[in-house]
């Protein structure tokens, strides 16, 4: 990697870090935006009461109406007692309500809860969540919410809940729990062809989630908490999980929604798409709070108002485990390409390619020998070795460089003022085109490995197997390692400082100012002046670090430091096995062989004297743009 490419990481790290500074208001600001926002949320808070209450009086108003007109169709269904019916398997444990025939509590079992540190996950509880079907009948509408059904058929994984109105009509919803983490559910009305309009063959359904906040990092579970959704002629996309989004339009056809946090899921299947202009809401919730997002989907699916065909959904309730998502489009009786697994976000598609394809395998087939940690080492290693040809190649060429200094110092000592910098650049190209040297083959195979630090950025995080999993003085890779921590929150510090973000951003450290030796090694004239100047500047990346991944999960944070300390072995050791009078006997000997054989010194000259061409029309406007200010001047006087 070239000086220039350097300065140019340098400079926009420092740009962001003082950028973040300049811009940090003063405690005056800081005081009047609290009040402020105080004053905003107390107002906005009121008025969603407000609006909250008067739905409430509507509903309740109705409700009463109904209650006195006893030849209303589902009178006797408006009262009675709600029951629990609970459905479990090896996997899952669901408890039903016979007040709107939903599901009131999902617990998922074998993973720990590490708020309440249970051997199981309560997905969601009580009023937390909501799910409500509505009917638009040509007199009224009926809503599932509002009814006392009837359960019948119960077994360990089957239950079936009945609503009766009058003349034998009905409304029914059959659930049956799957092997694992799925449940099916067949909703059917009977009897009630004639209540609705003549065209009408959709129904309303709203269903809301509050999202517990499951781990112990909330800013960092919170960044992959996302309400989520497959369209079905596209792919998947997700609301914005750091803004407040409400009814947020979907135009096209969904298969499911997903009201997602990091490690776990509630996911809604339909059979037949929900239909056009779905309506997504997500509210960030506050720290402390417990809870990471407000949910809510409105979304119409299809209904037989004759009651011939079921109207029919799956529900999952489970981990964010890329293999087991994979496998839910297996399990599912609907056929479709669902293509859950994208809810184990792999990142961009050159990255989710390379997560896909490479690091879930090796993850996976590594995860059945060792733990975790050594995981995280053994993937490292393995990348490294992978690498390796590539990093062997970038730190020969710098080393070519290194060895050719002396002479280019000869060769350019009479450019050393200012204006002369385009023609020492010349003179530079001309001494390494006749060595065969590249200066710009140093630069590929580091772009090449960037990738791969991206796909780890993006796997690590979302990779369930580390949840809950020890190494070292680590007690979960997948949350931050606190080594002091402190009730209130610090200006992008937080409220702990991580003990592996901090080895990560020292091991930065360490390799920057080891590259930066051996980038000096290589300057010539003023590009070693401007190096010192800049020298400092590098120290500014671990620091901006330091303040992006003090809350990101020790795992990556692991595996970061692991993958610079070996970086900056393998850099020292090749710098201890390279003979220079032997890699300069060597250019030697190939400038002689360029020599007697002017084809191939023709072919290496050939791309140095492009570059060298594009160098002397640059220097050729900037002659003519010089000479255009004289004449200006010129004609002024």
């Amino acid at each position: 990697m070239d000086k220039n490419t350097i300065i140019g990481f340098v400079l926009i790290a420092a740009i962001l870090v003082g950028f973040s500074w300049y811009s940090q208001p003063s405690k005056e600001e800081q005081r009047a935006k609290f009040v402020k926002d105080s004053i905003e949320q107390t107002n906005r808070a009121k008025a969603e009461k407000e609006i909250q209450t008067t739905a409430f009086k509507r509903r309740q108003a109705a409700k009463q109406q109904i209650l006195q007109d006893t030849t209303a169709l589902f009178h006797t269904a408006m009262t009675g007692q709600a029951q629990d019916v609970v459905l479990k398997n090896d996997k899952l444990e669901l408890t039903l309500s016979s007040k709107g025939a939903q599901v009131k509590k999902a617990v998922i079992k074998n993973y720990k809860d590490n708020i309440k540190e249970t051997n199981c996950v309560t997905l969601f509880q009580g009023d937390d969540q909501n799910l409500s079907y509505t009917l638009v009948a040509k007199e009224a509408n009926i809503s599932t919410a509002d009814l006392y059904f009837q359960p019948s058929e119960i077994t360990d994984t089957t239950v079936t809940f009945t609503a009766k109105a009058t003349e034998g009509k009905s409304i029914s919803l059959q659930y049956k729990l799957g092997r694992n983490y799925l449940l099916n559910m067949s909703f059917k009305v009977n009897g009630m062809a004639g209540l609705f309009a003549p065209n009408s063959n959709t129904m309303a359904i709203n269903w809301q989630d509050k999202v517990r906040q499951q781990e112990k990092g909330f800013t960092f579970e919170n960044r992959y908490a996302t309400l989520t959704y497959h369209e079905t002629e596209g792919g998947t996309d997700y609301l914005n999980e750091n803004k407040e989004k409400k009814d947020e339009e979907i135009e096209k056809n969904i298969d499911w929604v997903a009201f997602k946090n990091q490690f776990f899921s509630a996911v809604m299947i339909a059979e037949k798409d929900f239909g056009e202009n779905t309506q997504m809401t997500s509210i960030p919730q506050k720290k402390g709070s417990g809870y990471l997002k407000q949910y809510e989907a409105k979304m119409k699916a299809f209904l037989d108002p004759t009651g011939k065909k079921p109207t029919n959904f799956e529900f999952y309730y489970g981990p964010n485990d890329f293999r087991l998502l994979k496998n839910v489009e297996k399990e599912s009786a609907f056929g479709k390409d669902l293509q859950m697994e994208r809810l184990v976000y792999l990142g961009w598609p050159l990255f989710r390619i390379i997560n896909r394809w490479f690091t879930i395998y090796v993850f996976d087939w590594l995860s059945k020998w060792f733990p975790m940690g050594i995981v995280l080492i053994l993937i490292t290693l393995l990348l490294k070795a992978i690498t390796y040809p590539m990093v062997k190649k970038s730190y020969m060429s710098s080393a070519k460089m290194r060895v050719l200094k002396p002479k280019l110092d000869e060769a350019t000592k009479q450019y050393d003022k200012p204006e002369d910098q385009m023609r020492k650049q010349q003179a530079m190209m001309a001494e390494y085109a006749k060595y065969g040297v590249s200066p710009l083959s140093g630069c590929l195979p580091m772009l090449i490995q960037m990738p791969i630090w991206i796909a780890m950025f993006n796997f690590v995080p979302n990779a369930i197997q580390l949840r809950g999993q020890s190494f070292l003085w680590m007690k979960d890779l997948s949350t931050y390692d606190p080594v002091f921590q402190w009730n209130s929150n610090l200006w992008l510090i937080g409220d702990h400082l991580s003990l592996t973000c901090i080895l990560f951003c020292a091991a930065q450290l360490i390799y920057s100012w080891f590259t930066m030796q051996m980038q000096k090694d290589q300057m010539v004239g003023q590009q070693a002046e401007q190096m010192k100047v800049m020298q400092w500047m590098m120290f500014l990346m671990p620091l901006m670090f330091f303040f992006i991944f003090n809350d990101y999960s020790s795992g990556l944070n692991f595996y970061y430091f692991v993958s610079l300390i070996l970086s900056a072995a393998i850099m020292f050791i090749l710098r201890k096995t390279t003979n220079d009078e032997k890699l300069l006997a060597i250019l030697e000997a190939r400038y002689k062989d360029n020599q007697s054989n002017p084809q191939k010194m023709k072919g290496m000259m050939a791309r140095m004297q492009a570059l060298q061409q594009m160098q002397r029309q640059q220097i050729e406007a900037q002659r003519e743009k010089r000479d255009q200010l004289n004449r200006k001047k010129k004609g002024l006087k």
